[in-house]
């Protein structure tokens, strides 16, 4: 088989594991069955989810392609845009997640079971969140293609792609459980991943 298959099959796998373990049916059926236990699940769900991609990566690495395309030339500003870009809607986007609930911490210390990682319970659509619904998605998209790619980096930056894209909708199901018609009207509002409706907004007011 292919190597670049077998990365892509990895790949997916992968995504398809990271999605199937933080899933509505499995967290509530987890917290249906081990009770107070749940709160250790974060903490189990990062780590498994970091153990388990360092063998894509390596494997990534070791196949040693040929470049398609390098930033060269012009091609270095709209990078290093990238790259800032990047950097910034990860930045400001923390401002807006609790980190210690993201990472598993915060539920170690109390029995709070809701989805959205926000810093409060109540749905916050100020700062970076007037631009896109999900700006560390964003953030690694851009991070993703800023970089150089060869054949193998442009399988893991596809499949990745895809399931930031996948990955958000199904976030979304949570978050319109979580916050019902608040969401949905703020869904209307606000670009999920690219801020096409914040730019429209600011163009036809010109």
């Amino acid at each position: 088989m292919n190597v670049h298959i077998i990365l892509a099959l990895a790949t997916i796998a992968w995504c398809a594991l990271h999605s199937a373990m933080i899933s509505v049916s499995v967290t509530r059926t987890l917290q249906k069955h081990v009770g107070s236990s749940y709160r250790y699940y974060r903490l189990f769900f990062n780590f498994v989810a970091v153990v388990s991609l360092i063998p894509i990566i390596v494997y990534q690495h070791s196949l040693k392609d040929e470049p398609l395309f390098e930033w060269q030339g012009y091609f270095r500003v709209l990078q290093i845009l990238f790259i800032s870009l990047g950097i910034i809607f990860f930045l400001l986007g923390a401002k807006k997640y609790d980190a210690q609930r993201f990472f598993g911490f915060a539920q170690l210390k109390d029995s709070e079971s809701r989805q959205s990682m926000a810093a409060t319970p109540d749905l916050d659509t100020s700062g970076i969140h007037r631009l896109v619904r999900h700006p560390w998605y964003t953030a690694l998209l851009l991070l993703l293609w800023s970089r150089p790619l060869d054949i193998a980096t442009l399988v893991i930056n596809s499949v990745f792609s895809l399931y930031l894209i996948i990955g958000s909708l199904l976030e979304e199901r949570k978050l319109v459980m979580e916050f019902g018609e608040s969401y949905i009207r703020y869904q209307k509002d606000v670009s999920m991943l690219l801020p096409f409706k914040w730019l429209r907004s600011k163009i036809t007011r010109r």
